[in-house]
């Protein structure tokens, strides 16, 4: 049997932040039909949700710049489709910046420092989640407020994360693997969507930042960070 063979029978599980039907990964949510499925941590379809929690922190913002990875393109441009969009709808002008290293990170944050955004939506990506501590510094040093999807950016410095609850997914994740162990076959098993999502605020950056979170949000946060 080839290598090739072998991946299409092989039981695989997978955690995406996409929708797994658009991008050819399964036939359907309910029914995968294939021999992968896994979890959907519906990361980018928060996106508009994310400018939401922006603007009720920070409602006299205008401009957002809106940082994303052209390495991976698909990510990139579902998160611009939902932002673009969304950004409208509530009266804000956005400006896209391509980072797909840590050198283009320090050239984006050169140009916020050089137009002064008011705030900073970081889009959930991988890369972004390593480059985390270069972010939160590059945020703190030019007093702009950094939005993101990942709750790890936040711990380090980000001000605001909204996302899906990863441990949640990966603990699903290892009960479908044990499913598999015991002769289920991932063509029966749906695609999870994933249902808890978290809010999390580093209070500690906010006053750093000179900004004063509004008590209904941090009534609404899954955690403070202080």
């Amino acid at each position: 049997m080839s290598a090739n063979d072998l991946c299409k029978t092989i039981p695989i599980t997978f955690v995406i932040g996409e929708d797994p039907v658009r991008l050819g990964v399964v036939a359907s949510l309910s029914r995968p039909g294939g021999n992968a499925t896994g979890v959907n941590l519906v990361s980018v379809e928060l996106a508009a949700k994310r400018l939401e929690l922006l603007r009720e922190l920070l409602p006299r913002s205008t401009r957002v710049a809106v940082l994303v990875n052209p390495a991976d393109a698909t990510t990139a441009d579902s998160t611009l489709k939902d932002v673009e969009p969304a950004a409208r709808a509530i009266g804000l002008q956005i400006q896209v910046l391509d980072a797909r290293t840590g050198a283009e990170i320090d050239a984006a944050f050169a140009t916020i420092a050089r137009e002064r955004p008011d705030a900073i939506f970081v889009a959930s990506d991988p890369f972004f989640t390593s480059r985390r501590v270069q972010l939160a510094n590059l945020a703190s040093r030019h007093v702009i407020p950094m939005i993101c999807g990942t709750r790890e950016i936040t711990e380090v410095g980000g001000l605001l994360s909204y996302g899906s609850n990863i441990p949640d997914a990966w603990r699903q994740l290892g009960t479908y693997a044990g499913r598999f162990l015991n002769g289920a076959k991932p063509a029966d098993l749906p695609v999870v969507q994933a249902s808890k999502f978290e809010l999390v605020i580093n209070a500690q950056t906010a006053r750093i930042l000179g900004l004063t979170v509004p008590p209904a949000l941090l009534a609404r946060a899954d955690e403070v960070i202080e």
